[in-house]
């Protein structure tokens, strides 16, 4: 499927449609070059929780059963010599497929392409 648009709210049905989603609202501004899937270490799997604070910190946590479930996207928008100048958290909801940004980071610090290692 393609990306598509019911109300205010976009939609997809799979990790491409959420990485064109990611890559369609420019982290910051600026092109996302690399969007990755994270996964589970211990199962490999790709459904989690999703808790954003305050200060834009994401963290993710593995989904055994229930609750409300999303896949995660993270898109990476880098300075002209490779560090991680902008980071994109996109998350699909796997009951209706709604697609959103919920974290849009500015990174200010460097060295930073540790960060890709870390979603």
């Amino acid at each position: 499927m393609t990306l598509k648009k019911t109300g205010r709210l976009w939609r997809g049905d799979n990790f491409d449609d959420l990485a064109e989603y990611i890559r369609f609202f420019k982290a910051g501004g600026y092109p996302v070059s690399v969007v990755v899937e994270p996964r589970c270490g211990e199962c490999d799997g790709l459904a989690f929780r999703v808790d954003i604070d305050e200060e834009d910190a994401t963290r993710r946590a593995c989904l055994t059963c229930g609750g409300e479930e999303f896949a995660v996207a993270v898109g990476y928008a880098f300075f002209d010599e490779g560090e991680v100048r902008w980071i994109s958290v996109g998350l699909r909801c796997l009951m209706d497929g709604a697609l959103g940004v919920y974290a849009d980071t500015k990174i200010d610090y460097s060295p930073s392409r540790h960060l890709l290692a870390q979603a």
